[in-house]
């Protein structure tokens, strides 16, 4: 009885073995491996850098309106809540005779807090007033990019609330301090806003201010462009297959061949500049893609390979970039090259 046990053991356990290895080879040829060879033209035309900080939309003009005069009687208060004044207008007068309080600018009264008959002090708050005709977004930018950012720079605006719509401003001021969150600072620009029509004070808004702009710039890839010992390069496309296959080996002299050393000038975050090196047209290497995919439980997957550089360090252009995810997309976070 023992004897046929043993046996039955074995026998589940030969099986068991022989279906590991059935299944593993099977999951092997199911799963299929493809290179894609990627190549771009080296571009030219017109290259623009912008930053991108989001904010809120904001008055040019709220401001608190105060007494001047020290325990006098107000006699008469002119206006209510929510009547447009202009610069000034009185507002409120006193029973002695003094000089009234008046608006210090266009807008509307948006609160009164005294009232007729009342005594009012030295700089007491007495209403305020706000100037709905000329807003500002209040931009929230990444300290790595703000010394970039000056005066007078033009910027556009994407308000959530009107996703169709894009305003125009330019960039007013600039905050001498920053606040700090989980160890990264970030800086208030102020942009004032130049046709606000239909928009409201506390909108949500991402402002995307260009900083540097040159027309006739050749530019490629940022992953185009690699770094060897702070030399900068990028390789041209192979002529041929069999040169192609040299280039991924990382041997032989089509590799050297095809490296051509660049300098470059103004990044954002998906070009840069190249000053020196390469002409409009030319075809140079991209990292490859390599597209992985199976059948039934094991899905499918994409990865990046890095092919035909060899034991060189594949840091690439991006490497020196810093490694903080941006706000906003498109070409903000731009930086200068060497």
């Amino acid at each position: 009885m023992k004897k046929w046990i043993f046996i039955i053991v074995v026998i589940l356990i030969i099986g068991y073995g022989g279906y590991k290895y059935y299944a593993s080879k099977s999951s092997n040829n199911q799963q299929q491996t493809m290179i894609q060879n990627r190549t771009t033209n080296v571009q030219k035309g017109k290259f623009e850098v912008k930053v991108s900080g989001t904010g809120t939309i904001q008055p040019v003009t709220s401001e608190d309106i105060k007494s001047a005069i020290n325990n006098n009687e107000i006699d008469e208060v002119l206006v209510s809540a929510g009547e447009s004044v202009k610069s000034g207008e009185e507002l409120i007068t006193f029973t002695d005779g003094s000089d009234p309080i008046t608006a210090p600018a266009d807008g509307v009264i948006t609160t009164i807090a005294v009232s007729n008959g009342e005594r009012v002090q030295s700089g007491q708050v007495v209403a305020h007033l706000t100037n709905y005709n000329f807003l500002k977004t209040i931009a929230s930018i990444d300290e790595l990019d703000i010394p970039k950012v000056q005066a007078g720079q033009p910027a556009t605006i994407k308000v959530n609330a009107l996703p169709d719509q894009t305003f125009t401003g330019k960039v007013t001021a600039i905050a001498n301090e920053g606040t700090s969150t989980n160890g990264v600072s970030s800086f208030d620009v102020t942009v004032s806003i130049d046709n606000p029509k239909n928009l409201k004070v506390g909108m949500s808004t991402e402002t995307s201010i260009l900083t540097a702009s040159k027309n006739d710039a050749l530019y490629v890839p940022l992953d185009a462009v690699h770094t060897v010992n702070g030399q900068k390069f990028v390789m041209l496309a192979a002529e041929n297959p069999d040169q192609t296959q040299s280039n991924n080996q990382g041997t032989g002299q089509n590799f050297s061949r095809n490296r051509v050393m660049v300098k470059t000038g103004l990044a954002n975050e998906d070009y840069v500049e190249i000053t020196q090196g390469l002409t409009e047209g030319q075809t140079v290497r991209l990292p490859n893609l390599a597209s992985s995919s199976t059948s039934g439980q094991f899905g499918s997957g994409r990865g990046m390979m890095f092919g035909g550089m060899g034991g060189m360090n594949r840091s690439g252009f991006g490497g020196g970039m810093g490694n903080r995810n941006r706000s906003g997309g498109g070409n903000s976070g731009g930086r200068s090259g060497n």
